[in-house]
């Protein structure tokens, strides 16, 4: 499924970093700031970018930035959830909009199911 998706993992964490509860306290404060876009689509993906409060990119931890570019790596679920970004199930995070680090571009194929079990 991912595949498809034509994410490049170099540009992840090798396995999702989780967050000490010092580091979600100081992200707390920025919650409720985060902007979601409208869903707009072409004919396999829907997208959508979620914009983080530009001041929160300072409590990120480091471990979550690549350093050559100065932005956000691409996260895993895991690690955008924590966070605080809330969104159904099935969105990736495919690119950071480079001119603006703060705004992260988010697809999912459309009509997306999740699984069932």
């Amino acid at each position: 499924m991912s595949d498809q998706l034509d994410i490049d993992y170099t540009r992840r964490n090798k396995k999702p970093r989780s967050l000490g509860d010092s580091e979600r306290a100081k992200l707390e404060e920025f919650i409720e700031a985060i902007h979601y876009s409208a869903r707009y689509s072409d004919n396999d993906f829907e997208y959508r970018h979620v914009q983080l409060p530009k001041q929160m990119l300072k409590v990120i931890p480091k471990e979550y930035f690549d350093g050559a570019r100065g932005t956000l790596k691409l996260l895993w679920e895991e690690e955008w959830r924590a966070l605080g970004i809330t969104q159904s199930l099935g969105w990736e995070h495919y690119e950071v909009h480079e001119p603006e680090p703060h705004i992260l571009l988010f697809k999912r194929p459309i009509n997306y199911q999740p699984p069932t079990h």
